[in-house]
């Protein structure tokens, strides 16, 4: 019997995984269930689901890995209703194969379903965060930014149909050095405005966007702030520019489509007697803190770190290593289960430190998880396009989805795992065809729509009665389905994971195989039946490929 309840799919290889493990056990192998690794195969030929138990456990027997998967395949109870036949290849894989009735049974609960099918209860309520982009509010989001953006966006959607409990955030860094610096930009260009010779410092930010922000402030108040005392003038420009700054980043995020539940401000660590000062005190209680050269230094070695990290500078600043620490205290105190940061490539070294403090402060070991997202390089025509960010000539967010879209800037972004460095070739993220991977499965989602109307428009309506799924027997409907049934798994995988550039491929995976059984199949036909079984098989896809698309911030057009 297949179950009816939300996280049914992800209990098949719970189902599989049992079945195994009872087996070995009943072989007298000695194995941890959670070792038992099903994994799905890349070609539809070698089955729906793989493990690799005997290879893992004939050593302990002495026995060859074939005749072990032959004598742990003796031992399983096979239901026909779920799986059809168990096979084994070399050198001791055991390929499991669903069975046709449930693999059509499946095309019922997607239709039944809809965006709720993959739902599931992993997560079991708890209280997650994702923190992600946090870029500095001292100039527009660029290209790095942009990608964790999408990642980060992409995660909060899968771990809350995951079944968490998740807040996202984005932490403003509107505190230290280069926030004084960003005052001190604008003052010059201020300055420049009112037609003063007046030289850019040599370390300012000297992108355009500060001129159009220095415009913005009134001369008579600029006037003014430049006649208070050089700390106490930087200052007015620094909030003013930190205001303009920050709407325009909240602008730009809630126009790529990604919002934050809360914007948590660094300044608020900094308040007298705040979680700076009380971070710094639970790390000299529990012996962490030493003096050399006139600063603090935490003993971070301790926990792995290549080496001691600087806490308080020799005159008596806090670093931003502990307003960074004191921040994960107050995530600690807010009671989140576990918490997800994700860092550009140049926050590399805070991996190690923060975990360190974390810990410090009683975080469990996996409390905090730390994914770092790569570098982006734009292609064009074959070419890499440069930047250069001190030169203020790089290509923002904002430049970036004007020219190539907002469902293909997203996209893109998520077709390379997290860790790796990325070509984003805007050549192909601007052609309307088939080559342009987002294309290809947009193009898929709005021809099923497009199947939908036309079926309507000749009168064939989707079936009350579904029994009509059983006429589904045909290679390219199969295929399709074994791939649509994956898409529990997926979500799960990409949780455990943190990779939802599984998405990506899958949905290509998908538009290809519905491509396939589009032109072998003919929907609607002379064959009412059949025409309603193959409806819904092409509603069921269009369901996973709208929600995958969903997951990943991206739209699932019903014209193209």
């Amino acid at each position: 019997m297949v179950k009816e309840a939300g996280r049914e799919d992800v209990g098949v290889r719970e189902r599989v995984r049992e079945a195994l493990f009872k087996s070995a056990r009943e072989l007298g192998l000695e194995i941890e269930r959670s070792r038992i690794h099903l994994e799905r195969p890349k070609e539809l030929s070698n089955g729906d689901l793989s493990s690799n138990i005997a290879l893992l456990t004939a050593g302990l027997i002495k026995s060859n890995p074939l005749k072990l998967a032959e004598r742990i395949v003796e031992n399983i109870p096979i239901d026909p209703d779920f799986i059809e036949k168990v096979e084994i290849a070399a050198p001791g894989f055991i390929n499991f194969y669903f069975s046709v009735k449930y693999l059509r049974d499946q095309v019922l609960k997607i239709n039944r379903l809809k965006g709720s099918y993959g739902d599931m209860d992993l997560g079991k309520g708890k209280k997650i965060q994702i923190e992600f982009v946090s870029a500095n509010p001292t100039g527009p989001l660029v290209l790095v930014s942009a990608r964790s953006a999408a990642v980060g966006n992409a995660l909060v959607n899968l771990y809350k149909k995951a079944g968490f409990n998740v807040e996202s955030e984005y932490y403003l860094n509107d505190a230290g050095k280069q926030v004084h610096k960003l005052g001190i930009s604008l003052m010059a260009r201020f300055r420049q405005s009112l037609g003063e010779s007046y030289n850019f410092p040599d370390d300012g930010y000297p992108g355009e966007y500060l001129i159009g922000i220095a415009r913005q402030i009134p001369e008579d108040k600029g006037r003014e702030w430049l006649g208070l005392e050089s700390d106490v003038g930087v200052v007015k420009f620094v909030d003013f520019a930190l205001e303009r700054m920050v709407e325009s980043i909240k602008k730009d995020l809630e126009s790529f489509g990604v919002s934050f539940d809360l914007f948590f401000k660094e300044s608020a660590l900094h308040r007298s007697n705040g979680e700076i000062d009380q971070a710094l005190e639970i790390m000299k209680e529990k012996g962490k803190i030493y003096e050399n050269d006139d600063a603090l230094w935490f003993r971070s070695s301790d926990f792995g770190d290549e080496k001691d990290r600087v806490v308080v500078r020799s005159d008596e600043s806090p670093t931003y290593f502990l307003a960074d620490a004191a921040y994960h205290l107050n995530k600690l105190r807010r009671g989140y289960d576990r918490v997800i940061d994700i860092f550009g490539p140049d926050h590399h070294g805070h991996v190690q430190r923060l975990k360190a403090a974390s810990a410090v402060f009683g975080g469990s070991k996996d409390w905090l998880e730390i994914i770092t997202v790569q570098w982006v390089r734009l292609i064009e025509d074959g070419k890499e396009i440069s930047m250069s960010k001190r030169a203020g000539e790089y290509i923002t967010l904002n430049d970036l989805v004007s020219d190539v879209g907002l469902d293909a800037t997203k996209f893109f972004f998520l077709m390379r795992k997290n860790s790796a460095h990325m070509d984003f070739d805007l050549s192909l993220a601007r052609k309307k065809s088939d080559e342009n991977p987002v294309y290809y499965v947009q193009y898929a989602h709005a021809r099923i729509s497009s199947v939908i109307s036309f079926a309507k428009e000749n009168n064939v309506e989707f079936p009350d009665n579904w029994d009509c799924v059983e006429l589904l027997e045909e290679q390219e409907e199969m295929d399709l389905i074994r791939k649509l049934v994956v898409f529990p798994q997926l979500v799960e995988g990409s949780v455990l994971m943190n990779d939802p550039n599984r998405l990506t491929t899958y949905t290509r995976e998908i538009a290809s195989y519905f491509h396939s059984f589009y032109h072998i199949c003919r929907i609607i036909s002379n064959d009412s039946h059949l025409s309603q079984a193959r409806l819904l098989l092409a509603e069921a896809t269009r369901i996973v490929l709208a929600e995958s698309l969903r997951l990943i911030g991206v739209s699932a057009p019903l014209k193209m």
